[in-house]
């Protein structure tokens, strides 16, 4: 690929990208989902579609070509790396809502086709953060929601079996077997009525109290605690995995500043010493700049004092200025002689 079609893909990338962002797109595609919703609604009064069939076919074809559109958009926001798209969950969902109609086998299916079309409402999911972090949280819930029910089933069996054999002959309508039994007392999990089976029961036998009292604490209250518990817990996992997917999409649109190398740092160094190097006045003949810096520096300090002393008012400037860049590229060298 030529850098010149490279540059315009990263453009057009940029640009679909910017108007996924916009949150413009995002309420324009939630109003279309509402309105695809509305108009699969409207398809179930048998009048409306007598009265406005074509209207409502017309509807459905500009809902289904603007969801093409958005999925287009959302493609061509991942022109840099592809498989990006797909890595996505909702962007798969996304393109099986919208191609499975097209299988053979669906489309001549009236019943799947609407079921599809019902489908394209849990869209509304993606487009606001809020709505996902349920939908996850209800997904990551699932696991733990199949113990709760086994729980609530193994509870509920004991205590039918109990019932059964206080009530049986009494109500065999609610308790005479332990399907019966079990169906009465999931309804009350609600605590609807439970005033009147009490009493019910309590003309059968004074075990009745005991019997409902802890039935209550252990179904209505221990297990309703437990399946919010579950929910909270998996809720609350949902919401930060939504803010660190939402930090990671932030740094990769902002690439962090990085540091130079060691490799890099050393060249800068080199090219400092090289031009400090070229500023420096020449040598005289005979010697070398190296042995000149050397021989200055092992000199001893009173030396040098005196010798700066004796040095004549025309040759101070010249003579001042010598030293100090002698020593500002020796101060240069140690390191990089060590």
């Amino acid at each position: 690929m030529t850098p010149r079609v490279q540059s315009r893909r990263h453009r057009l990338a940029d640009a679909c990208q910017e108007l996924v962002d916009a949150s413009w797109f995002g309420l324009a595609s939630f109003i279309v989902i509402v309105v695809n919703s509305m108009a699969l609604g409207l398809e179930t009064y048998g009048r409306a579609v007598v009265a406005a069939g074509g209207p409502l076919r017309m509807v459905e074809y500009a809902c289904l070509a603007f969801f093409v559109l958005e999925l287009l958009v959302r493609f061509g926001a991942h022109l840099r790396g592809p498989a990006g798209f797909f890595r996505d969950r909702w962007n798969v969902f996304d393109l099986i809502i919208l191609a499975a109609p097209l299988a053979p086998g669906v489309r001549e299916n009236v019943t799947l086709l609407r079921l599809l079309r019902l489908a394209r409402i849990v869209r509304a999911f993606r487009l606001f953060p809020s709505l996902r972090v349920i939908l996850v949280g209800i997904r990551r819930s699932l696991p733990g929601l199949g113990s709760f029910l086994l729980v609530t089933v193994l509870v509920l069996y004991g205590y039918a079996m109990l019932g059964w054999m206080l009530f049986g002959a009494a109500y065999p309508d609610r308790y005479g077997t332990v399907g019966q039994a079990m169906l009465t007392l999931f309804l009350l999990l609600s605590l609807d009525g439970i005033t009147d089976t009490l009493q019910a029961g309590r003309e059968v036998t004074e075990w009745a109290v005991l019997y409902y009292v802890s039935y209550m604490v252990t179904a209505c209250y221990l297990l309703t605690n437990l399946l919010v518990g579950v929910v909270l817990n998996a809720l609350e996992e949902a919401h930060q995995e939504e803010r660190a997917a939402a930090e990671r999409t932030t740094r990769r649109r902002v690439p962090d500043v990085e540091e130079p190398s060691v490799h890099q740092q050393l060249t800068q160094l080199r090219m400092i010493i090289a031009d400090l190097e070229r500023r420096l006045p020449e040598a005289p003949a005979g010697d070398t700049q190296g042995s000149a810096v050397a021989r200055r520096h092992a000199q001893p300090a009173g030396r040098r004092g005196a010798r700066g002393k004796r040095g004549g008012a025309g040759g101070g400037a010249s003579r001042g200025a010598r030293p100090k860049i002698e020593n500002s590229v020796s101060s240069v060298e140690r390191p990089r002689s060590g």
